[in-house]
C-alpha cells in the first residue's frame, strides 16, 4: 500500500486498544464521585471527532454531554461549565493551541480536565488531570472516545452490551488493517480519475457527518487546498443541492445507523443531477469480529481508516504533499 507503514499502523492502534483498562477505571472513578455534565472539547478535527460522541449520549442518555469548540468556549463561556464538570480533550500533537488554553479556562473553573494524546512531555500531557497516553501519532481518537462513552453510559444502565462490544474492540487493529487493504485499489482508482479536479460536495448524516465535515476541512481543504462544499444528508435539500451539475464531483459517507436512508435518499438525488457520485459505503466492509449491533458505531473510524488511503493517493496524482501548509502553524494569527 502506498505510503502505509503496517508495522506502525498496527502499533499505533493497539496502543490506543489498550487504554480501555484505564479508561474504564477513570469513568468508573468519575461516576462513583459524581459529575454533573461532560464537555467534549476540540478544535478543526478533533472537534469534529466528538460529535459522534455527543450524539450517542443524546441518543441514549439524560445525561447532559455537550461538544464544543476550544476557542469559542473560551470566548463566550459556558454557564454549566464548573467543579461539578468533566472535559475531555484531545490533540494528536499535544500542542494544538486552542486546546491549551481551553484546558487552562476549564482547570481555572475547577473541572476534571481528562486528555488523550501521543506525547508525554506535550502541553496538554503536562496540564490535564488526567491524561490517556497512546503511541505518538495514533490517530483518530475514535477507539478511545467510544469506549470512554459506552463505558459512561453502560454505568447509567443506558448502553447494553458493553462488555461484549469492548471485547470486540480489541480486534481493532487487525479488522482496519483490512479495511486499509480492501480500500487501497479503490481509492487508487479514485484518484487517478480525479488528479484534476478542484472541487467536491460531500454529503454525510448521523455519525458520519462529523466526518464529513472533518474530510472536508482538514484534508481536501488543509491538506490538498482544494474547495468543497459540506452539507448534511438531512440538510441536502434546504439549498446546497442547488449547487449540483453534471460535472460536479460528489463524494457520500454512508453508514449503518438510523440515518442510513437520508444519505441513501441525498444520493440517488445526486446520481440524477451528476456523473461523478461516488459512495464510500462501510456496508462494504466485512469488519470480522464485530456484532452487526455494534457496525453502526464505527463508521467514523472505518472511513477515517478506508479514506485514508485516498488521501494518499490525491498526494500522489496531485504531487501536493499532505504535510504542506501555506498558512496554518506558518503564520501568527
Amino acid at each position: 500500500m502506498l505510503g502505509f507503514n503496517e508495522p506502525e499502523f498496527l502499533s499505533q492502534m493497539a496502543s490506543a486498544v489498550a487504554l480501555r483498562p484505564q479508561i474504564e477505571e477513570l469513568v468508573d472513578r468519575l461516576v462513583d464521585e459524581g459529575f454533573d455534565n461532560l464537555y467534549l472539547v476540540g478544535a478543526g478535527g478533533t472537534y469534529a471527532q466528538m460529535w459522534p460522541y455527543e450524539r450517542l449520549a443524546r441518543q441514549r442518555s439524560t445525561f447532559d454531554v455537550r461538544a464544543v469548540i476550544a476557542a469559542e468556549l473560551i470566548a463566550a463561556g459556558e454557564a454549566a461549565l464548573g467543579e461539578r464538570s468533566v472535559a475531555v480533550f484531545t490533540s494528536a500533537s499535544g500542542t494544538t493551541d486552542d486546546t491549551v488554553r481551553a484546558i487552562d479556562y476549564c482547570k481555572a473553573r475547577g473541572v476534571h480536565t481528562v486528555g488523550m494524546t501521543g506525547h508525554p512531555d506535550s502541553p496538554v500531557a503536562r496540564n490535564v488531570d488526567t491524561v490517556l497516553l497512546t503511541e505518538p501519532k495514533a490517530w483518530p481518537f475514535d477507539p478511545q472516545m467510544l469506549v470512554f462513552m459506552t463505558r459512561l453510559l453502560s454505568r447509567r444502565g443506558e448502553f447494553e452490551g458493553y462488555e461484549k462490544l469492548a471485547a470486540e474492540l480489541d480486534r481493532l487493529p487487525q479488522i482496519l488493517l483490512e479495511v486499509a487493504k480492501q480500500a487501497e485499489p479503490v481509492a487508487e482508482k479514485f484518484a487517478d480519475d480525479h488528479k484534476d479536479t478542484g472541487y467536491y460536495f460531500l454529503v454525510g448524516g448521523g455519525n458520519l457527518w462529523a466526518y464529513t465535515y472533518l474530510y472536508s476541512m482538514c484534508v481536501l481543504e488543509e491538506m490538498q487546498w482544494l474547495r468543497t462544499t459540506r452539507v448534511h444528508s438531512a440538510e441536502f435539500f434546504h439549498g446546497s443541492l442547488e449547487l449540483l451539475e453534471a460535472d460536479t464531483s460528489v463524494i457520500v459517507f454512508q453508514g449503518e445507523d438510523e440515518a442510513r436512508g437520508l444519505t441513501e435518499r441525498a444520493a440517488n438525488f445526486a446520481r440524477r443531477v451528476s456523473k461523478d457520485v461516488t459512495v464510500f459505503d462501510t456496508k462494504d466492509y466485512p469488519l470480522d469480529g464485530i456484532s452487526p449491533e455494534f457496525r453502526g458505531l464505527l463508521g467514523p473510524l472505518v472511513h477515517d481508516v478506508a479514506t485514508g488511503r485516498v488521501s494518499k493517493h490525491l498526494e500522489r496524482v496531485r504531487d501536493h504533499s499532505l504535510e504542506l501548509r501555506r498558512y496554518y502553524r506558518v503564520m501568527d494569527y
